[in-house]
C-alpha cells in the first residue's frame, strides 16, 4: 500500500518537479544574459551597496562602529533583504510574465513561484558564500550558533513567498499594486533594521525597537545576526511573545496566500 502511495505522490509531482527544474534554469540564464560579467552580478550587486552603505552609515555617519563585527553584520543583513526582496519582486509579476505558458499549458500555477524563489535562493547561497569571506576576514570567530542560522533564513524566505502569493494573485487584476509595492518595499527596508543596529534603537525608545521586531523580516534578520556574531545580542532582549508574533504572522502570511493563490489560479489565464 505504501508503495503504491508513493508511486501516485511522484507521478502527480513529477511533471510539476521537471517543470520546475526547467524554470529555475531558464530564469537563472535569462536574468544576466547579454551582461559582460553575467553571474558575476549576483556577488557584485550586494557588494556594490554594501561599500556605499557602509561607506555612509557607518564610515561618516558612525553608525554601528562600537558593535562588534559591525561590517559582516550589515552585510549578512543587506544578503538576506536582497533575498527577501527577490523572491517577493519577483514574485509579484512571475504570474502575469508567464501569461504565454499560462493560456497554453495546464499546470499548477504555483510552480512559477516556486521557480523564481528557488533562483533567488541560488543567488543567496552565493552571496552567503561572500559573507563567509567576510567573516574569515574580520575575524569573526564561528560557533555553534550558526546552526541556527538557515532557521532564520528559512523564516524570511517563508514571510516572502507568503506575500509573493498574495501580490501575485493582487497583480494578475489590479496592475497598481507593483507601484504601492515598491513604496511598501522602501519603508520595510529602513523598517527592517538593515543598516543600522536594532540596540540602538532600543536605547532611543525601547517601545519603538520591540515594534520594529514585530516585522517578520527584521526579526529574521537580527535572530540571523545574533546566530552568526552572538555579541549582537547585548542589549536586545526578546520574549517568547516577541519571538512567537513574527513566527505566527510569517505563517498566517503564507497559509492566507497559499489558499487566495490556489482559489484565484483557475482563473488566471482569463484575467491576465
Amino acid at each position: 500500500m505504501a508503495t503504491i502511495m508513493t508511486k501516485k505522490l511522484f507521478d502527480k509531482y513529477r511533471y510539476s518537479a521537471i517543470l520546475l527544474r526547467e524554470l529555475v534554469i531558464t530564469d537563472f540564464k535569462l536574468r544576466y544574459q547579454g551582461s559582460a560579467l553575467g553571474y558575476l552580478w549576483s556577488l557584485l550587486r550586494p557588494l556594490f551597496l554594501f561599500v556605499i552603505l557602509y561607506v555612509v552609515f557607518v564610515y561618516f555617519l558612525k553608525i554601528g562602529g562600537d558593535i562588534p563585527h559591525w561590517p559582516v553584520a550589515m552585510l549578512l543583513g543587506i544578503v538576506m533583504w536582497n533575498f527577501f526582496a527577490e523572491v517577493t519582486n519577483q514574485g509579484l509579476k512571475s504570474v502575469v510574465g508567464s501569461g504565454g505558458i499560462i493560456r497554453k499549458i495546464n499546470f499548477p500555477k504555483y510552480v512559477i513561484l516556486f521557480a523564481t524563489s528557488l533562483s533567488a535562493f541560488i543567488n543567496l547561497i552565493i552571496n552567503l558564500l561572500v559573507v563567509g569571506v567576510f567573516m574569515l576576514i574580520n575575524g569573526v570567530e564561528f560557533s555553534w550558533t550558526m546552526l541556527y542560522a538557515p532557521v532564520f533564513i528559512l523564516e524570511i524566505f517563508i514571510f516572502g513567498l507568503g506575500l509573493a502569493f498574495i501580490l501575485s494573485t493582487i497583480y494578475v487584476k489590479f496592475r497598481d499594486v507593483n507601484y504601492i509595492w515598491e513604496i511598501v518595499m522602501q519603508a520595510l527596508f529602513y523598517g527592517s533594521a538593515v543598516l543600522f543596529p536594532v540596540v540602538k534603537v532600543l536605547e532611543m525608545n525601547a517601545t519603538a525597537g520591540h515594534v520594529l521586531l514585530l516585522n517578520p523580516a527584521a526579526q529574521a534578520i537580527q535572530d540571523a545576526r545574533e546566530a552568526v556574531i552572538p555579541a549582537l545580542s547585548a542589549g536586545v532582549s526578546s520574549s517568547i511573545f516577541m519571538t512567537l508574533v513574527p513566527l505566527g504572522i510569517s505563517i498566517v502570511t503564507i497559509v492566507f496566500g497559499a489558499w487566495l493563490f490556489k482559489k484565484r489560479s483557475p482563473r488566471f489565464a482569463e484575467d491576465i
